[in-house]
């Protein structure tokens, strides 16, 4: 039987060759990148104009990977409303094979991605390092819910304490584990802040991420947290999330004592406006979820000040109490 002739002559095929971005232009790359920054988070672009040029874009192309593969999972557009969770596996799956062909210097046909794949190749992000951050995604998809603090400390590394470990990365911080630690801590600290402001808009989608112990610790069990008759009670559960910010966010400000000074200055300045949404929330109590939590621009200025003289004097003292939980405690475990 013959055998079936190839259309195209083997010596004309050539394997495509790989590049960073998969061969976009890298400053379309940034401006687009730019663009869902400004959209997804006014207080992380706030703040990202603070680093020098070449620090800001490449934070600007991790973002926007982010965000792109937080849309794709949440079946939302641009981090608004959860949409339709049906078929959320099959995102999973295109987020990860998008994620290994960016990294590859294969072209995606997707903007996020492909700036990726150019950040990537500039700071030398792993699919590994990339995998952790998927897999917080993967954990959302299982319908996870933590029993324990230590379970909700692991879902916020995934999606947050890996994306500090990333930031580390794209500011060629030196590469100390300590350092890197702290940039985790930064990230979980930014994460606790969102899960305390967020906390009724997330049981509406039918997510919660409070510690069933925490729960039963303030009389309140999955059902009920919610209703607002117990606000009083879960603004309890919400003070202990800031609490527990609180504790990473002064680790941090000792890793970001290595950085350069612009990078110091802008990590500092969101550790600050994350930090006050944090506070705000415990702050309003019960009333914290009649109206979202947010800080205005001229407070974020003020904290913009503050932080520039943290980044001047280096000002970092030690943390009275350590987190309980290190980066170490929290990498993935069988099941995730």
């Amino acid at each position: 039987m013959n055998q079936a002739r190839p259309l195209v002559p083997s010596r004309f095929v050539r394997p495509s060759i790989p590049r960073p971005g998969g061969g976009r232009d890298r400053a379309g790359l940034v401006r687009q990148s730019y663009e869902a920054i400004s959209e997804g988070s006014r207080s992380f672009a706030f703040a990202s104009k603070l680093f020098d040029q070449a620090t800001r874009e490449r934070v600007w192309m991790l973002y926007a990977w982010c965000r792109r593969c937080d849309d794709l999972a949440d079946a939302q557009e641009k981090g608004g409303e959860l949409g339709d969770q049906a078929g959320i596996e099959d995102r999973l799956q295109a987020i990860k094979v998008l994620t290994r062909r960016a990294l590859a210097g294969e072209p995606t046909a997707d903007v996020a991605f492909d700036a990726l794949g150019q950040v990537a190749g500039e700071a030398g992000i792993t699919l590994d390092m990339a995998n952790e951050v998927i897999a917080g995604f993967a954990m959302d998809a299982n319908g996870f819910s933590p029993h324990s603090e230590k379970e909700l400390m692991r879902y916020c590394y995934h999606v947050a304490g890996a994306v500090g470990v990333l930031m580390a990365r794209v500011m060629f911080a030196p590469n100390d584990s300590f350092i890197y630690d702290r940039a985790c801590d930064l990230g979980l600290a930014f994460q606790l802040a969102n899960v305390a402001r967020d906390v009724i808009e997330d049981a509406a989608a039918g997510r919660c991420y409070l510690p069933d112990e925490w729960l039963e610790d303030a009389g309140l069990t999955r059902e009920n947290y919610a209703d607002e008759d117990n606000r009083f009670a879960l603004a309890a559960v919400s003070a202990r999330l800031v609490d527990r910010m609180e504790m990473y966010e002064v680790a941090s400000r000792l890793g970001a004592k290595h950085l350069r000074f612009r990078q110091r200055w802008a990590v500092l300045s969101a550790a600050r406006i994350y930090g006050a949404i944090g506070r705000k929330v415990r702050a309003r109590g019960q009333l914290a979820w009649d109206t979202r939590t947010y800080v205005p621009w001229y407070e974020k200025l003020v904290h913009v000040i503050a932080a520039f003289g943290e980044a001047v004097t280096k000002h970092a003292p030690e943390p009275e109490h350590w987190p309980p939980y290190t980066r170490d405690d929290l990498r993935p475990v069988a099941g995730w």
